[in-house]
């Protein structure tokens, strides 16, 4: 299959909405309920890309969207600033192609160049194809938290993974190599 990632922008969101819809109604890898519609799925897109955190999509040859991966904020406090929360959802007719990896491998390249020192992954389920995944790109799982979610009539646990981008924790950060808009202070 033949594809190329690029940064998504507003025209990408109605294929979001609707590849985030199909694994919200189908999945366990999200633990939203009910599926967001377009108006809000803008609201998230523009509440990241406003602060500089990367967003990308893959798509084919025809312009059909396969896949999305973006980096968000892993928590809202200032300490955390340096770490970054990972989300990736591909298209059900396009899955167990590569392309997850591809825009991980992307999402994993663009944060070290803004100077995130480490990237977090929550996995809900635990979906093993994204443990899988993410353990192939050099996470090490470092919990499961049982139980924390219920979700078609089940108790699901959530498994914590964890990649140390650039220099990690062996040296300070670079507030120059920041994006800057996303903290104060």
């Amino acid at each position: 299959m033949t594809y190329v990632m690029r940064d998504a922008n507003p025209s990408d969101l109605e294929a979001i909405t609707g590849i985030y819809r199909e694994s919200v109604e189908n999945g366990i890898s999200s633990y939203e309920l009910t599926p967001p519609d377009l108006v809000e799925m803008k609201r998230r897109f523009a509440s990241l890309t406003s602060r500089n955190y990367p967003y990308i999509v893959a798509e084919d040859e025809n312009g059909q969207l396969l896949g999305y991966a973006y980096a968000g904020p892993y928590r809202e406090r200032p300490a955390y600033r340096w770490t970054v929360e990972d989300s990736i959802y591909i298209d059900k007719d396009a899955r167990g192609r590569g392309i997850g990896k591809a825009l991980l491998i992307r999402l994993i390249e663009r944060c070290e160049a803004l100077g995130f020192r480490q990237m977090i992954a929550i996995i809900g389920g635990p979906e093993e194809g994204s443990v899988a995944l993410h353990r192939a790109l050099g996470f090490d799982e470092i919990g499961t938290m049982h139980a924390t979610g219920y979700k078609f009539g089940r108790w699901l646990d959530t498994v914590v993974m964890q990649l140390s981008l650039g220099e990690g924790s062996q040296t300070d950060p670079d507030p120059e190599t920041y994006p800057g808009t996303l903290f104060e202070g």
